[in-house]
């Protein structure tokens, strides 16, 4: 048995089609002691080899659910954090590629929060009347942040829902990293947008008055994807221009003109559940990552379904896209030679605190 792990160099130059056959020979040795779980957004050639797919909520019930002995995460950096928050002390968790992160949740950390309690404080008493919710694209300790001030994590999934527990809990609520979920999920809650206000975690006090602060129902953490990010009001204008009939979904990340401007907004699987359940022969615009709307375009192509990827621009989740076929089979075989390369291991106090904010969301969920 081999006790030195495989470098990853000698992966680098291997083909594609060299690689998924290696991966499937790795994975039979492996048998039912891995499970590969892999998002939506993951790139067609690892999504491939995946045995469980889904959204963040979905992956979160599924890690805690499985039995394997590794899990390997073909996602971004806290999708595995989950993952091993989630699942049993004796399984062992594995991201192919430690860069594979999101500039979402890295738009907060936990000294920048830490900050805007601080902050908070002078103002108001937070630990009293601001639910602290972090968007499940968030670190761990962020997570853990939530655990310790009565706070909880939420989806694209459930993110109304959780607002609702949070107004239940105190009468403000502080909502990072991404203020577009935030400020969308608020105002189907029938809060108004000037009752949102933006906190610019680079400016004192976020940039707002004491008055703001005070008036304010939803505090949003200056944070977005830069995917969804690049779609525009316009690129929905001149699909109804020139396809009247057409249908508009957009995921919640998109800005607030882009959701207003849809007719369906939703999850990744809200999106791949409205559209399969939809008549044959609609057209539809698709405000998401390229990836899935690839995917789900070349899914429902029999039915006469045309599904067209919403921004002229390409747009992919391009750290997720590091989790490629090299970094899949290196990890894998070193896996099936008794070397765990990648693992990812979250601090247990960190760990206990976020399972709190966790087992809170999948509570309400």
């Amino acid at each position: 048995m081999q006790t030195e792990a495989i470098d990853f160099e000698s992966f680098d130059q291997v083909q594609d089609d060299e690689c998924a056959q290696r991966i499937e020979v790795a994975k039979r040795a492996l048998d039912k002691n891995v499970v590969l779980l892999s998002h939506h957004y993951q790139r067609a050639d690892v999504y491939r080899h995946a045995d469980l797919t889904g959204d963040s909520l979905k992956l979160a019930y599924q890690a805690a659910q499985t039995s394997a002995d590794y899990l390997v995460f073909c996602g971004v950096h806290f999708m595995a954090e989950v993952a091993d928050i989630l699942s049993d002390s004796e399984q062992t968790v594995i991201l192919p590629d430690m860069a594979a992160g999101c500039s979402m949740a890295d738009m907060a950390n936990l000294a920048k929060v830490e900050r805007a309690w601080r902050e908070l404080a002078e103002v108001l008493s937070p630990d009293e009347s601001v639910t602290p919710v972090t968007y499940i694209n968030s670190a761990a300790d962020l997570k853990a942040f939530c655990g310790e001030h009565g706070g909880i994590v939420c989806t694209s999934s459930n993110a109304g829902k959780i607002l609702e527990w949070s107004f239940q809990q105190r009468e403000k609520v502080l909502f990072f990293p991404d203020q577009h979920l935030g400020r969308w999920s608020g105002y189907q809650l029938g809060i108004a947008l000037e009752d949102m206000v933006v906190w610019d975690f680079d400016e004192p006090m976020g940039g707002l008055t004491r008055e703001q602060i005070k008036r304010a129902k939803i505090l949003l953490w200056k944070g977005h994807c830069s995917v969804h990010q690049m779609f525009q009001p316009q690129h929905i204008l001149r699909f109804r221009n020139q396809y009247p009939d057409g249908i508009v979904i957009s995921h919640p990340e998109c800005s607030f003109e882009v959701c207003h401007a849809s007719d369906y907004v939703g999850s990744t699987e809200y999106i791949i559940k409205t559209i399969a359940a939809a008549d044959e022969g609609t057209r539809w615009l698709v405000g998401t990552e390229l990836n899935l709307v690839s995917r789900i375009a070349e899914e429902f192509k029999s039915q006469n379904k045309i599904v067209k990827f919403m921004s002229p621009l390409v747009c992919m989740c391009s750290t997720m896209a590091r989790i490629d076929p090299p970094h899949l089979t290196w990890a894998l075989e070193n896996l099936a030679n008794g070397v765990v390369v990648n693992r990812i291991q979250v601090p247990q106090d960190v760990a206990d605190l976020a399972k709190l904010s966790l087992d809170r969301m999948l509570e309400v969920s």
